[in-house]
């Protein structure tokens, strides 16, 4: 038995391109950077090394959510590798990339990287209504502080 599952968290490195096979079927192109994070041997700091991961999505999906993804935007994705390989002018090439089965946008759709309660996520802008009441209102709650920024404790993590 094997197991080919993928999750990686990261920032799309251009706009995803939308194409169409012969058949009619739909192809997301997309590429994500994922950090790694090594200790130089030399200074003995945590430095962080960027991959470049290629993946890709098919179907209705891809052209549904195509609209909402640029680059730059922060999404977790979970899928599993594809091997191909093929020959351009007498040269063999191959790459892996990742089948996209799920995708969660973690940056809004204005592009901004932080959340908090009182922020819109997922890429989706919730509508805004505009009221007018006959009556006095309340006065508003006061604003619940966001939590603290996820790589906060990234320094005390030892890969």
């Amino acid at each position: 038995m094997s197991i080919n599952r993928v999750n990686i968290t990261g920032n799309l490195t251009r706009d995803p391109e939308l194409r169409a096979t012969q058949g009619g079927t739909q192809v997301l192109h997309l590429g994500v950077a994922v950090n790694d994070r090594r200790r130089n041997p030399q200074t003995g700091n945590w430095e962080d090394y960027p991959n470049f991961i290629d993946c890709v999505m098919f179907g209705t999906r891809a052209e549904a959510i195509q609209r909402y993804l640029s680059k730059g935007t922060k999404v977790a994705i979970e899928g599993r590798l594809r091997y191909s390989s093929w020959e351009r002018d007498g040269q063999k090439r191959s790459k892996i990339e990742v089948v996209i089965d799920e995708i969660e946008f973690m940056s809004s759709r204005q592009g901004g990287n932080s959340g908090g309660y009182g922020q819109q996520q997922g890429g989706y802008a919730a509508p805004q209504a505009n009221y007018q009441a006959s009556a006095p209102q309340a006065p508003a709650p006061a604003p619940v502080a966001a939590p603290p920024a996820a790589d906060v404790y990234d320094e005390d993590i030892p890969f």
